[in-house]
Order: structure tokens, then sequence, then C-alpha cells
């Protein structure tokens, strides 16, 4: 694929948030395993002079859709930067980084089962029970790489059990189990689903709230417009201290909010 990204912040979000055994970040290469028809095949992703070239034994098409969903490649950034150039906060990262990309999610189970783990905690400590959940109910693949758990795998284990291994809370432990039940049972997050059917059903889960369903339709499901308006780093990047404040400035970032959301991030997650 040939679409300008800036890769930078891309790299930095993936090594913060890889699982140890299921994606690997060495350099500018990311490699993790993707379905390609009954088989998962090994991909990897070299970010660099501002491209992203996606290769592996799978067929042209089946790469192309990986880069594109990976990287937001099919994003318009000039259309993103002729609406947040306005603003006074978003306005100066957008050209300043002309090219910056939503980071995407290929699985949706995987990523929703990593940011539950993710909550309340830190990215080191949400890596390290996401490593240890893949350790422990993933299957080895190809290349030494892991295939992240299945929905069956774990949504009929006593939350007792993943509490002991992940070595989480109880309540967390409860969260993931019920996760695990509403995909086996069909819940299933890409892009080009119902934002607000899947919106519906990820606040019906125990522990799920809207951060996390915000933060979801941003990684997965590919809602440019979705807003995790309750994010401590968003509150302080704007200068305001609820919810509401933030949602009132996002009034004129639609219908890029998830763009100004990782603008934000990018200025002060990642120290770039």
């Amino acid at each position: 694929m040939h679409a300008a990204v800036d890769p930078a912040p891309l790299l930095a979000s993936l090594r913060a948030h890889a699982v140890p055994g299921v994606e690997t970040v060495d350099g500018s290469t990311v490699c993790r395993l993707v379905p390609v028809g009954t088989r998962l095949v090994p991909v990897a992703a070299d970010l660099h002079d501002g491209h992203v070239v996606v290769r592996g034994a799978a067929p042209t098409t089946v790469l192309d859709d990986v880069a594109r969903r990976w990287f937001g490649l099919d994003d318009d950034v000039d259309a993103v930067a002729d609406v947040l150039a306005q603003d006074a906060v978003v306005g100066p990262l957008a050209r300043r980084r002309p090219h910056l990309r939503v980071l995407g999610h290929l699985d949706g189970f995987e990523a929703t089962v990593t940011t539950v783990l993710g909550q309340q905690v830190s990215l080191a400590a949400a890596r390290t029970f996401g490593g240890r959940l893949a350790a422990a109910w993933g299957r080895p693949g190809p290349d030494g790489l892991l295939a992240f758990p299945r929905p069956d795998d774990l949504a009929d284990l006593d939350p007792a059990e993943i509490q002991s291994t992940v070595r989480i809370t109880h309540a967390r432990a409860r969260s993931l189990r019920a996760v695990a039940k509403a995909f086996a049972d069909g819940l299933d997050l890409h892009p080009g689903a119902d934002p607000v059917e899947a919106r519906r059903r990820l606040l019906a889960l125990p522990g799920v709230g809207p951060w996390t369903v915000e933060y979801l339709a941003l990684r997965v499901l590919a809602d440019r417009d979705a807003l995790p308006a309750g994010d401590v780093v968003l509150r302080r990047a704007l200068g305001v201290d609820s919810t509401a404040a933030v949602e009132a400035a996002s009034a004129h970032w639609r219908p890029w909010r998830a763009y100004a959301a990782i603008h934000l991030w990018t200025s002060r997650a990642y120290a770039l």
C-alpha cells in the first residue's frame, strides 16, 4: 500500500499494546498471525519511509485488506486536516503530523479482551496480563507466534481459574468470561458492523463501560467519530476536568473525533 503514514506514533502504540507472543515489534516491523481461510498465516508489516508494506504467504487482496484495516489507509487524512485545522488545541497537532492515522485492530475479540484487561492499570501491566492469558489458552502457530485464545476457549472457564492464571481481580475475570460468552454467542466486532448494536451489546456486559466501548469503536469498528470522552489523557490535554467538557470541546471535530483523540494521545502519551 502506498498511502502516506506517520510511522513513529503507530510503532509506539504497537509496542505499548503488543501482547507478548501474539504480536512482536522489532524495529519498524510488526508481526502477527492473521486468518486466511482455515489457516493462520504469519504477516509482517514494515513501517518505514512514510509508508506501510505488508507481506506474508497470503493473496495480495488479503494483504491489502490487512494493511487498510490495521493502519487506517482508506482514510482521507486531507479531509481530516481540513476539519481539525480550525481547532485551537488539535489544529496545531494535526498540522504537525498530517499523516497520522488511527491504528486499527485485526481481531475484535482480542481487542476487547485486552482492553478489558487494561482498564485502570498501566499499559505494561495490561501487556503482562494479556501475555499470561495467551500463554495459558492460546495456540502455538507458525514462526513461533501464538494465536490469541478464541471465545470458546474462555467462555466455559470458571472465573476463578482465569483469576488465578492471569492474576487479576475476580470481577475482571468475570468480565472476561462474559466477553467470551458474548463473542461465542455471535458478537462480532469489525469495520462495517452495526455500531449501534455493537455498542448496545458491549455496554450490557459486566465491567464494560462507555470508555471501553468508545475505544473499541475507534480501534475495531473504524468509527472515525468515536470518542472515549472519559479518557484522563484527553482531559489533561484539553485542560478540562470532566467528560462533559471533553464532549463540548469535541463538537468542532466531527465527524473525525477519533482522529482528534489520536492526535491528543500522541502528543501526550507517547511523547513524540
